[in-house]
């Protein structure tokens, strides 16, 4: 009996040790499923923190590449509105028949002079010279463009000669006229009214500072010019 008994305590033995080998092998395989998971979890968790970072890298890419070019926007719309309303032409042509040289300029013609009006962007402080001087009434009018363009205000100058059928100078503030000078498209013809006048002498310029070039430029008044540095 005894014999029979030593047998069956070496199976019993060696199943035990069977189980506890496939436990093992068991516990083996789900801490290496939970170590592969955990690894798994955290190269997707690196991955998307990755794919985050890099959207806002582009992003910010985005951002200053807009910034660029809002900057080159601004200077384009700088660009837009300082041309807006003064397409004056490059030659101005003659001055009006009829109208008187003025012997008592303080400019006279071929006098260089420093501009100090800025009827437009880039004039003031340009450099040019003297090429006809009047005595005449001069005007800043308001008045509607021909060409549907939008109404101009304030615009420096108008001789009393290129008024049409103007009466005696000087009209009145407010007096009511038709322009027949071209000084930009859509003057020719426009309506508009006299806001204010004066008397001191005109002056056609030779223009020419950083781009600008304009002959026979109507009208500069003597107090904006100063004599050349």
């Amino acid at each position: 009996m005894a014999k029979n008994i030593r047998p069956l305590n070496a199976l019993v033995a060696a199943g035990a040790a069977s189980v506890l080998a496939l436990a093992g092998c068991s516990s083996d395989d789900s801490t290496n499923t939970e170590a592969s998971s955990t690894v798994s979890e955290t190269s997707s968790s690196a991955t998307a923190t990755s794919s985050e970072d890099t959207d806002d890298m582009d992003d910010m890419d985005d951002a200053d590449d807009h910034g660029e070019h809002g900057d080159h926007g601004e200077h384009g719309n700088h660009d837009d509105d300082a041309m807006a309303g003064h397409n004056h032409p490059a030659d101005g042509g003659p001055a009006p028949e009829g109208m008187v040289p003025a012997d008592n300029a303080k400019f006279p013609v071929g006098s260089e002079v420093k501009v100090l009006a800025d009827h437009m962007p880039g004039m003031k402080g340009a450099e040019g010279k003297v090429v006809g001087v009047f005595n005449t009434t001069t005007y800043s009018v308001s008045y509607t463009p021909t060409d549907g363009s939008e109404p101009v205000k304030d615009h420096r100058w108008v001789v009393h000669e290129e008024l049409e059928s103007p009466g005696e100078a000087p009209l009145a503030d407010g007096s009511e006229i038709t322009i027949n000078a071209e000084h930009m498209a859509g003057m020719k013809g426009a309506k508009g009214t006299v806001d204010y006048s004066t008397q001191e002498p005109v002056y056609m310029v030779d223009i020419d500072e950083d781009g600008m070039t304009m002959k026979n430029h109507k009208w500069v008044t003597e107090s904006e010019l100063a004599p050349e540095d």
